[in-house]
């Protein structure tokens, strides 16, 4: 039986910030970082972005660098497997049948996509993006069948970029959503309605308040091998569609933690403490599978996002070695619709009663502070990064605004 003294399960950025932070703090021992992924750890914004369109390479989405594992000593298994876990005697068994004996441990096994449950889901042509594999597949698709109108499911941050990415290289896009404007599930409508008119300006067609009832292809009704051609929504719009993609959200990989036994959350992730600990002792979680205890949010949260599981992969490597701390980033979102408009976010604002604008939506230049109870919970910045670092300076605080700095913060 090998061992090690720090197992990382999941392939993806958590893990490979641990490991990095691991090494930086001093860890001398064995780390083994196991991953079902085929490739390296990298960065995903890029799959829907500048992956998609071209201009970046698989090896400019790298966490690290090729040669970075062998030169920090890290062992990385990819296209492999943990299928069980004894949280108790602390051993791995692997999918080669290989058990590993751990000291401390990261589950980082991130979230499986979220599919469309309807009739038509199996037709050609309809696609969803986690990897990088799955942006190859879609540019090829896309060149193969000659598709010119694309429909992306979906309003959020996922099917927004890449209508914006494949507009951009040409094709017309159609989003069909459940929201009334895009971007309002997390910025609200004020802002959602400022995001929506950039990519109605560029030619994307948006149906808001709908959602999609089945997929209809262009065969004899057999479904096999048939195309899709036609989304139908369940108010009745027919759209043509060469080809789908679907953003509707990811649903976290909580697997291999229930067959271990530990405690899963009321928001469907593996439940931790505010140090990241899961309910075994020395076993740490990070990344969209993790739910934690947030002393930044004041309760329990669930964030899918890669800063998010960058900063957290650095806390339980810190706490694998004994440091105790409590994870207490503020989490920052980014957001490109090609070179229409950029987004910086920090947050979130889970919930909240009150929107304070700063700077002005109509000149493109504009901030949004999101208050709950008096609190800042959350700030969207465009083209106002100052804004920003006053938005997670008062989060961190957690501190009601009085009266002059909740007018203060209307100013520009």
């Amino acid at each position: 039986m090998r061992k090690v003294d720090h197992l990382l399960i999941g392939g993806g950025i958590a893990s490979a910030t641990c490991a990095q932070t691991l090494r930086e703090e001093g860890a001398e021992g064995p780390v083994l970082v196991v991953g079902r992924e085929l490739d390296a750890p990298y960065h995903r914004p890029p799959i829907s972005k500048g992956y998609l369109r071209g201009d970046q390479t698989p090896e400019d989405a790298l966490v690290h660098r090729d040669g970075w594992w062998e030169e920090n000593g890290v062992e990385l298994l990819t296209r492999s497997s943990v299928m069980s876990l004894d949280a108790g005697e602390r051993i791995a068994r692997l999918q080669n049948k290989e058990e590993i004996r751990f000291k401390t441990a990261l589950l980082a096994t991130g979230a499986m996509v979220r599919r469309l449950s309807v009739e038509g889901a199996g037709l050609e042509g309809i696609h969803y993006l986690r990897a990088l594999g799955n942006a190859d597949s879609l540019r090829r698709d896309l060149a193969e069948s000659g598709a010119e109108r694309v429909v992306c499911v979906g309003g959020s941050y996922i099917a927004c970029e890449v209508a914006a990415s494949l507009t951009e290289l040409g094709h017309a896009c159609t989003l069909v959503m459940q929201e009334e404007t895009t971007l309002e599930r997390g910025f609200g409508s004020r802002a959602g309605r400022f995001f929506q008119a950039r990519l109605e300006e560029r030619g994307v067609e948006v149906i808001g308040s709908d959602e999609v009832e089945r997929f209809d292809g262009d065969g004899d009704g057999d479904g096999d091998g048939e195309r899709v051609r036609r989304v139908i929504t369940r108010g009745g719009r027919v759209v043509h569609a060469d080809a789908v993609v679907v953003g509707v959200g990811a649903t976290p990989d909580v697997t291999l933690a229930r067959r271990a036994g530990l405690d899963i959350g009321d928001l469907g992730g593996v439940a931790a403490s505010a140090s990241l600990e899961t309910s075994a002792p020395g076993i740490y979680a990070a990344g969209d599978m993790c739910e934690y205890d947030s002393v930044v949010h004041g309760r329990r949260v669930r964030i899918e996002h890669e800063d998010v599981a960058v900063r957290q992969g650095a806390t339980a490597a810190r706490n694998m070695l004994g440091h105790g701390e409590p994870h207490r980033d503020v989490p920052y979102f980014f957001a490109d619709l090609a070179d229409w408009a950029s987004l910086e976010y920090v947050g979130p604002a889970l919930a909240w009663d009150e929107e304070i604008v700063r700077g002005s939506l109509d000149e493109g230049a504009f901030s949004v502070f999101y208050l709950e109870a008096g609190r800042v919970r959350g700030t969207l910045s465009v083209g106002r990064p100052g804004d920003l670092d006053e938005g997670r300076r008062l989060i961190a605080a957690g501190a009601a605004l009085t009266s002059s700095e909740s007018g203060a913060l209307g100013s520009v």
